[in-house]
């Protein structure tokens, strides 16, 4: 808690900037695209918090392992923390790629693998915070989530490679890791995506801080009523 109150001023006030820049200079300041003209831009946010909802799990399997080999009490609560502000992340991507696929796929939904991968994976945050909520011993919860967490990541897989893994489907490979190879992002793009992706993961790092720092406190808050019942 003493290194958060040292950090988060810098992970704060760079990740706003970081997103102020990036989506002024994407939404303003790039052109639009021959095909798909200003709805292109919607990539802005799109592509930041769907990576975001993937890597947000990858980091909640991550600290729930730790908590299941070291018994840590803080990564169980850093998971726990995670995971409203990943299933935040995946509510913006879904409705953001709903909004960007209408115009270009002529479908708000299609049951794409990638789509549908990533519906379930939005389920599956759902169901781990409602677990955490719906068992009072903390123990006990961070074992059952964590369990969740590991049958869930194989979605997070999907959704990061469904593309790959099946050929068929509307949404495209990613393209932002393709520089020099055919069908690149075009440079325009490039850059301010980078930064609102930057932003993005600051920001995820900012939230996820302060909300760890109020689970600890919140622990700390029932362990005390707990001492006072027994007493």
């Amino acid at each position: 808690m003493r290194t958060t109150e040292r950090v988060l001023p810098f992970f704060t006030v760079t990740a706003f900037a970081c997103l102020a820049v990036g989506l002024i200079w994407g939404f303003f300041f790039t052109p639009d695209d021959f095909r798909q003209g200003s709805t292109v831009k919607i990539m802005f946010i799109h592509v930041p918090t769907a990576m975001m909802a993937i890597n947000i799990w990858a980091m909640m399997l991550v600290t729930s392992l730790v908590w299941l080999v070291r018994r840590h009490h803080v990564s169980a609560l850093a998971a726990r923390a995670a995971a409203p502000i990943g299933a935040m992340m995946t509510v913006i991507a879904l409705f953001t790629g709903a909004t960007w696929g209408q115009p270009m796929w002529g479908t708000w939904w299609a049951w794409d693998p990638r789509l549908t991968a990533f519906l379930i994976l939005f389920l599956f945050y759902l169901g781990y915070m409602a677990l955490w909520a719906a068992i009072e011993n903390d123990d006990t919860a961070a074992d059952l989530t964590s369990v969740l967490c590991l049958v869930g990541s194989v979605f997070a897989i999907l959704s990061r490679y469904a593309v790959k893994f099946w050929n068929q489907g509307l949404h495209q490979d990613s393209t932002i890791m393709k520089v020099g190879e055919k069908d690149p992002l075009a440079a325009d793009y490039y850059l301010p995506l980078v930064v609102c992706i930057t932003g993005f993961v600051l920001y995820f790092v900012a939230l996820v801080l302060i909300r760890t720092n109020t689970e600890i406190r919140a622990r700390r808050m029932r362990a005390l009523l707990a001492r006072e019942r027994q007493g």
